[in-house]
C-alpha cells in the first residue's frame, strides 16, 4: 500500500469573485500553502506550472470556462532590445539597483502607497496599511530578494530618493517578479518596463534562462505590456509555447 508524503501539498478552491481584468466574468483560483522544508522545490514546480505566489501561498487561475490567463516567461538570455527598450535603459542611467533582504521600511511604503493611490485605487490591494505591506514583504518561505532602485544623486535630507522597489524570488530556472511598484509621478521614466529590462539582465548574469512575469491576459489593457518582451513562452494546453 502506497502512502503519500506527511508533508504534500493540499489544494484548495476559491469561490467565484469578480475578475478584475474582464469585465463580467467571474474567476476561481486553486491554491496550496509555501511553507516548511519543501517549500523552496515546491515553488520552483508550481511556478514552473503556471502558479504564482503570494506571501506563503501559491495560486493559479481555475475558472470554468475560460482560459485567458495565460503563464509568460521571457527567455532571458534571447532576449532582443528594442530601440524604446534602449531608450528606456538610458532614460534611466542614473539609477541604481540594491539587492536587500525582504525587509521593509518606511521609504517602501511610502512610495507603495503613492503608487497605489495613482495607478490601483480601486483595485483589491488599496486598502492596505503598513502592516499589510510588511506581511508582503516577509512573509516567505522561498528564496526571496528586494530590489531598491534609486537615483544616484542626493535629496534635501541628504538622501538618495526610492523611485522603484520589486520583490523577486529566485528559483532553480530563473527570477519571479512578484511584485513591483515604482514612483507614478516619473510615468515618463518607465520605471515598470525599466524593472524587467534589469532582471533580464540579472538572470543573464546568474546563468538563470527565465524571467517569469505572471499572467498576460489577451484583451486587457493592464496586461499589453508583457507581449513586448520577446521572445518569450506561454503555458498552453501543450506545455510552454514558444513567442517570437
Amino acid at each position: 500500500m502506497t502512502r503519500e508524503p506527511r508533508d504534500a501539498p493540499q489544494f484548495y478552491l476559491t469561490a467565484p469573485s469578480p475578475c478584475p481584468y474582464l469585465l463580467d466574468r467571474q474567476e476561481r483560483k486553486v491554491f496550496t500553502h509555501l511553507i516548511g522544508r519543501r517549500a523552496v522545490a515546491l515553488n520552483d514546480q508550481l511556478t514552473q506550472s503556471g502558479f504564482r505566489r503570494s506571501q506563503t501561498i501559491a495560486y493559479r487561475p481555475a475558472c470554468e470556462n475560460c482560459r485567458s490567463c495565460v503563464s509568460v516567461r521571457i527567455k532571458a538570455g534571447e532576449f532582443r532590445s528594442s530601440r524604446n527598450f534602449r531608450r528606456i535603459a538610458e532614460l534611466n542611467r542614473d539609477v541604481t539597483a540594491t539587492v536587500t533582504r525582504p525587509e521593509p521600511s518606511r521609504a517602501q511604503y511610502s512610495l507603495f502607497r503613492r503608487y497605489l493611490d495613482a495607478r490601483h485605487s480601486d483595485g483589491g490591494m488599496a486598502d492596505m496599511t503598513a502592516l499589510d505591506y510588511a506581511t508582503m514583504i516577509e512573509d516567505s518561505h522561498v528564496e526571496t530578494r528586494l530590489i531598491e532602485y534609486r537615483l544616484s544623486g542626493e535629496n534635501a535630507d541628504g538622501e538618495r530618493p526610492l523611485v522603484a522597489a520589486c520583490l523577486t524570488d529566485v528559483l532553480a530556472d530563473g527570477l519571479s517578479m512578484v511584485y513591483s511598484f515604482y514612483e507614478p509621478e516619473e510615468r515618463h521614466r518607465s520605471f515598470g518596463t525599466y524593472m524587467i529590462l534589469d532582471h533580464i539582465e540579472r538572470a543573464r548574469r546568474l546563468g538563470l534562462p527565465h524571467v517569469y512575469l505572471g499572467y498576460w491576459v489577451e484583451g486587457s489593457r493592464k496586461m499589453d505590456y508583457k507581449a513586448r518582451f520577446l521572445p518569450q513562452e506561454r503555458l498552453g494546453m501543450n506545455g510552454w509555447e514558444r513567442v517570437e
